[in-house]
């Protein structure tokens, strides 16, 4: 039982750190960014080409690609969604932009590293098993947990206790009157892009090294998983999305063990079904979304 619980946790730290990203920009903007999961992607094809070409240790090949990968949510901003803001059907319009940029973010990644999964040399982290209540755990899988919930931390302290997470919030409650008490919204808009990517890069890199597998369409089945997140856990609650994560996690590892991995996903799913019939705004409800 512990050895699934680790899993579990392992599991979900990853899926949390992705949806903590989606629920950032949806929290401030109103807006699913779906080129999330590409970010997520060139991120960790960022990192395996440091270490694999540039000879990087994957503890400093880590930050550059969080640095490359958040660079590349203010790009996303400034070309698929800034263009559309204040126009009455900005909604829709940047959920379709964000669509575009993601074909075009998965076609470079395509064009550029091929259609064939890739893996990181060998020992590009020592994985050495530790025993813990008679489970066996990695070094990696304790380091990819240590990680995930380290940005998280990160990411809620600068929401709660810097000028630039009050900023985030006032815009997230309402743009009109945050610019009326002079922040740029602007700015602040291009910042909670660059810390959603810099989070959704992180997760690729970790789940490339973690699976050892990178691939132009690695994102596809995570992104699935972060959209059951942020739903789960309530549409734009940073809390939320930390949360729902975990669960999904290990209701996924559980359900593996117990009934097979061809019902991974229906049981995760039915589950989500499950939860929005009990209560339609997720499991900390809309009164948490603006709270992150």
């Amino acid at each position: 039982m512990w050895q699934q619980a680790i899993n579990g946790v392992f599991l979900g730290a990853i899926y949390a750190l992705f949806a903590v990203g989606y629920a950032l920009v949806f929290g401030v903007l109103d807006i699913l960014n779906l080129a999330h999961q590409a970010v997520f992607t060139l991120s960790a094809f960022v990192a395996l080409a440091f270490v694999a070409q540039g000879n990087m240790p994957l503890a400093i090949a880590l930050p550059v690609s969080l640095l490359a990968a958040g660079l590349i949510g203010i790009g996303l901003e400034r070309v698929a969604f800034r263009p559309l803001r204040g126009r009455s059907d900005s909604n829709i319009s940047g959920l379709i932009s964000s669509l575009a940029a993601a074909t075009i973010l998965e076609a470079i990644a395509l064009q550029i590293w091929g259609p064939d999964v890739h893996r990181f040399p060998q020992g590009t982290f020592p994985d050495k098993p530790l025993s813990f209540l008679g489970a066996t755990v990695s070094a990696l899988q304790l380091t990819i947990i240590a990680v995930s919930v380290v940005l998280m931390a990160a990411l809620t302290t600068v929401l709660r206790a810097t000028r630039l997470g009050r900023q985030i919030r006032a815009v997230a409650e309402s743009p009109r009157a945050a610019r009326i008490l002079g922040v740029d919204v602007d700015r602040v808009i291009a910042w909670s892009f660059f810390l959603s990517s810099a989070l959704g890069g992180a997760a690729g890199v970790l789940f490339g090294v973690a699976f050892n597998s990178v691939s132009p369409d690695m994102g596809r089945s995570v992104e699935l998983k972060g959209l059951a997140v942020i739903i789960l856990g309530g549409m734009g609650s940073i809390a939320g999305a930390v949360i729902a994560g975990f669960a999904l996690g290990l209701l996924e590892v559980l359900t593996v063990v117990q009934l097979g991995s061809s019902w991974r996903d229906a049981i995760s799913f039915g589950v989500l079904f499950l939860v929005l019939l009990v209560r339609p705004s997720g499991l900390l409800g809309k009164a948490a979304i603006r709270e992150a």
